[in-house]
């Protein structure tokens, strides 16, 4: 005879079962403030070193913040009203000339099976029917575009309130951590900080020295586009592998429209810039800082690019790599622990 088995389950239980349940659904609701505040926290901990330099030399902290962002903003805004000019000229200059890029590029796509590609007229249908759709979406479009203003002077307010605040994280961290540990996580939290702000400004040099070598490849070569080629260049080698291959593909395809001779020399040249950067730059400036795997990077990238388009893409590299060396360095420390034992 089986004795009738009894679920027996306390109040307390149920409780706890409620209150997570409860915690879920408030993270839910406010899942984009928390997108925000990461996003925030990785540009303070990006912008520490340059504070924290400053500090150093006796210049108070609210005051070296203000400096910082307002520089590194200023820098930014001037860099792109230089370049910006040149942009619009070089895509003007496409536009005039895309009806004989059209007529080289069209038969090889048409023969895939490409059927905008049939006839410029098919194309040009193709296109129209892409902008119709686009206008009919044109005031979510705006309330993207609003909304997305919004939330970047958001988080970038909170992030010079994190730089402000001298140790404000790691106030936290020991608010939260226990007491045993707390030395131990704040040692993590520091080292992971530097290793990531580090490797993310050494990416950003090489980003720099891709863009302006195949600009100057482009401009010497007398290669059309050449500011464009360089920021495509720049920008693709965030992405590990595929980015370089993009970019030098579509260079090498518009330097062949107009002459197989200069598309060889580019191809040369390209695979020497990324030699260079590869073999000599990598190791020097990444030197005992932390290396994100490849595929950490792509779906940074690709989660980031989700949440809050081109900025977030960005930003989201850091934040991986935050997590990513955190927790390699506590799996690494709790097996060490576990082996003396």
């Amino acid at each position: 005879m089986s004795e009738d088995k009894i679920l027996d389950i306390s109040w307390g239980t149920i409780l706890k079962i409620t209150f997570a349940i409860f915690c879920f659904y408030l993270i839910y609701l406010i899942k984009d403030i928390l997108i925000w505040i990461a996003f925030a926290l990785i540009i303070s901990i990006l912008f520490d070193p340059a504070i924290d330099f400053l500090k150093r030399r006796k210049v108070p902290r609210t005051l070296a913040t203000i400096f910082v962002y307002v520089f590194l903003f200023g820098l930014m805004g001037t860099l792109i009203y230089s370049i910006v000019p040149f942009f619009i000229f070089e895509i003007e200059q496409f536009t005039q000339l895309f009806s004989q890029y059209f007529e080289k590029i069209a038969p090889p796509l048409s023969g895939l099976g490409i059927e905008a590609f049939e006839s410029m007229e098919s194309f040009t249908g193709a296109l129209e029917g892409w902008l119709i759709s686009a206008s009919a979406n044109i005031f979510s479009a705006l309330a993207s575009i609003f909304g997305g203003i919004f939330s970047a002077v958001t988080i970038f307010t909170i992030a010079i309130f994190l730089s402000i605040e001298e140790k404000g994280i790691e106030k936290v961290i020991r608010l939260l951590s226990p007491k045993k540990h707390e030395e131990f996580i704040l040692s993590l939290w520091e080292k992971s900080k530097v290793r990531v702000s580090r490797w993310f400004a050494s990416r950003i040099l090489l980003c720099i020295f891709i863009g302006v070598f195949t600009f100057v490849a482009c401009h010497i070569l007398n290669i059309k586009y050449a500011v464009s080629f360089g920021l495509l260049a720049g920008i693709s080698d965030l992405v590990p592998i595929i980015g370089p291959i993009f970019a030098g593909t579509i260079i090498i395809i518009f330097c062949a429209l107009e002459s197989w001779v200069k598309a060889l020399i580019m191809l040369v040249v390209f695979l020497l810039i990324q030699q260079i950067e590869g073999s000599i730059l990598t190791p020097i400036l990444t030197k005992r800082l932390v290396g994100l795997p490849p595929v950490l990077v792509i779906i940074a990238l690709m989660i980031g690019g989700k949440l809050w388009g081109v900025l977030g893409a960005v930003l989201a590299i850091p934040l991986f790599g935050l997590l990513y060396e955190f927790s390699s360095h506590f799996l690494k420390r709790r097996k060490e622990i576990q082996a003396e034992m």
